[in-house]
């Protein structure tokens, strides 16, 4: 059986995690030739994409909701070849549409599919120059207030249980999830894999510091002291500084606000461990009873395990995690 790993969007995604579609795939094919549903949600003068995916049959029948986050790269939520598509969930959909809808917000001005038959998928998106509406729109304030309107338009549709609404994400996804759970009345629960509460700094710098690479930590103070004598810059040259301030920050004020539950996961092996325990240290001291802490041992920060020092990307482990945050949530059937 093929696997295919697409590491740009921070999971793997096999055979397993495809519906089956006729081996001939023509390209420029929409989303809805997938199964998914599409949503155009209008925040300020922008257009925003949303994909719905629902159990066939029942995309008007009244459920719970899962929201969930994507990562940092600029990637097209469906990418697909001969074989159809990929799922851009790490965990397998198909189970848990029986009890929920899920929906996925697009990146600002990426296009939602694209055809990357006779392409390596995890080098096409970090290579090519992403446009100037993309960049003017990749921070972190952006996406959590354009997140949160699409979020309180989608609770009024009458096929969503606004009383059941989770949302999710992993990596850079958190930031965002963090924030939005931090609103009273927006979500349900939350589910947090693989962040870093005290922000990407320090995983950087854990990194570095692991690599006994002082160079390295000493170019990861001198760009923060640059980015937050100007937080506002947006050069589009990578992380820039509008960018870099934001996801640097601290998401610990935003998870302690948070009243609703959260669901904290993530590899011992991670870069960001030591932001994750230490929010449980506060949850603790400050008699927390909202968030759950279910830690992976020996995997690192895509579920996979770690082998000779390096991902075993044959040891993967994300179906458990999927299910293991879905049961929490309640979405899991029984």
């Amino acid at each position: 059986m093929r696997q295919t790993l697409l590491l740009l969007i921070l999971v793997l995604l096999t055979t397993l995690n495809r519906p089956s579609y006729a081996q001939t795939v023509p390209a420029s094919r929409p989303p809805e030739a997938f199964g998914y549903r599409r949503l155009v949600v209008m925040f300020g003068r922008d257009s925003v994409q949303v994909l719905l995916l629902s159990k066939p049959g029942e995309e008007k029948l009244k459920k719970p909701l899962l929201l969930w986050e994507q990562g940092s790269i600029p990637t097209p939520l469906l990418l697909y070849d001969a074989h159809g598509p990929y799922s851009p969930f790490g965990f397998h959909p198909k189970k848990v549409l029986e009890s929920c809808h899920i929906a996925i917000i697009s990146k600002p001005g990426i296009p939602l599919t694209f055809d990357v038959t006779g392409q390596d998928p995890n080098v096409i998106f970090q290579r090519r120059q992403p446009s100037a509406y993309y960049c003017a729109r990749n921070y972190l304030d952006y996406y959590v207030r354009r997140d949160e309107a699409v979020l309180r338009f989608i609770k009024k549709q009458p096929w969503v249980d606004a009383q059941r609404v989770v949302i999710g994400g992993h990596s850079q996804g958190t930031s965002v999830v963090a924030h939005l759970a931090a609103v009273p009345g927006l979500v349900s629960r939350a589910v947090y894999l693989s962040g870093n509460p005290l922000g990407r700094n320090m995983s950087m710098l854990a990194q570095a510091r692991q690599a006994a690479d002082t160079t390295a930590a000493g170019w990861i103070f001198r760009r923060w002291q640059t980015v937050v004598a100007d937080p506002t810059v947006a050069d589009c040259k990578g992380d820039d500084p509008r960018n870099a301030y934001g996801f640097g920050a601290s998401e610990m004020p935003e998870l302690l606000r948070t009243k609703v539950p959260v669901f904290i996961g993530f590899g011992t092996l991670d870069q960001g461990v030591a932001g994750d325990d230490y929010l449980r240290l506060e949850t603790i001291r400050q008699h927390r009873t909202n968030f759950t802490f279910r830690e992976y041992p020996g995997r690192e920060h895509n579920f996979f395990g770690v082998k000779n020092g390096q991902p075993d990307y044959d040891d993967f482990h994300w179906d458990q995690v999927g299910e293991d945050f879905l049961r929490w949530a309640g979405l899991w059937p029984q």
